[in-house]
């Protein structure tokens, strides 16, 4: 489990929007803590804080074995020939580490479309012999995982359900990458972890190609208006004691999933998600967590 084209990622791994807006000494210290922990893969998105690739190497240059994933790297601010240069580099710089996962972002034309225009130019560009860029695309409607399965290593969802999961799957077929990330809560209070999920929720559940992935999903308009239906919110965040987080996130692998990247979330302000990650790293992770 957990393999793209030769690389190990475990079947699990972390998650996280805070490293978008920590400094280079704070990133640098997580990841190795992380690292300690057991974890194998780390993932990270680009939402107006660090450049996607030049985090990506800073990440790399921190840890030993790490694999490290843009999750995902917007095709919007580079050309395919400087996302190509840039990946080429750190596949050549950190071999069999970097992941390059690539996304529409804020784009006004048909993402479909665009995507396709953007690995046409990708590849026709020339590797000249160096090690190969491991590529996988955001994907949650069928066409896109069609182009997932088609022209990449295979797909990374976001904010999905174990439903999507065994959908998707079926869509790569055995053969392609399905990594999937889901949100976790450690709160054992129904209403109180609501509330949180809720808060986390409203960028999803504002958005029209968010609420189109849930509707294809059977989900009502019901269900995704006025925060979301208990529902709905219990489906995109597995709140509750860690042993029922973790046979919650079993699920997608049981669904097809070959990695769950895992979001922690409710994390106060100026605090960090380390103990929770210690504690998934206890409860998910085969190998004894390090000190």
């Amino acid at each position: 489990m957990g393999t793209i084209d030769g690389l190990d990622l475990g079947t699990y791994g972390i998650y996280t929007f805070d490293f978008e807006h920590l400094l280079a000494t704070g990133m640098r210290e997580a990841i190795r803590e992380l690292e300690r922990q057991g974890w194998r893969a780390f993932w990270f998105p680009e939402v107006g804080g660090h450049e996607a690739l030049t985090q990506a190497g800073h990440l790399l240059a921190a840890t030993e074995r790490m694999h490290i994933v843009n999750a995902i790297a917007q095709i919007t601010p580079r050309t395919p020939s400087a996302t190509h240069s840039g990946a080429a580099l750190l596949a050549a710089a950190y071999p069999d580490r970097h992941v390059l996962g690539l996304g529409v972002g804020a784009i006004a034309r048909k993402p479909l479309a665009a995507m396709a225009e953007y690995l046409d130019e990708l590849d026709a560009l020339t590797d000249d012999g160096r090690p190969p860029i491991r590529r996988i695309l955001a994907a949650y409607g069928p066409k896109m995982l069609e182009l997932a399965r088609d022209r990449a290593a295979g797909a990374h969802t976001y904010h999905v359900t174990v439903s999507h999961t065994e959908q998707a799957r079926e869509i790569l077929g055995p053969n392609s990458f399905l990594g999937v990330e889901h949100a976790v809560l450690f709160e054992t209070d129904p209403d109180r972890a609501r509330e949180i999920a809720r808060e986390h929720l409203v960028p999803y559940l504002t958005t029209p190609y968010n609420l189109a992935k849930f509707h294809r999903l059977g989900y009502t308009e019901a269900d995704t208006s006025g925060g979301g239906s208990d529902r709905l919110v219990d489906d995109l965040v597995f709140w509750g004691e860690p042993a029922s987080i973790a046979d919650r996130l079993r699920a997608h692998v049981a669904a097809g999933a070959d990695h769950v990247a895992v979001q922690v979330i409710g994390v106060e302000p100026g605090r960090s998600a380390v103990s929770q990650w210690r504690t998934l790293a206890e409860t998910l992770l085969p190998q004894p967590v390090t000190v």
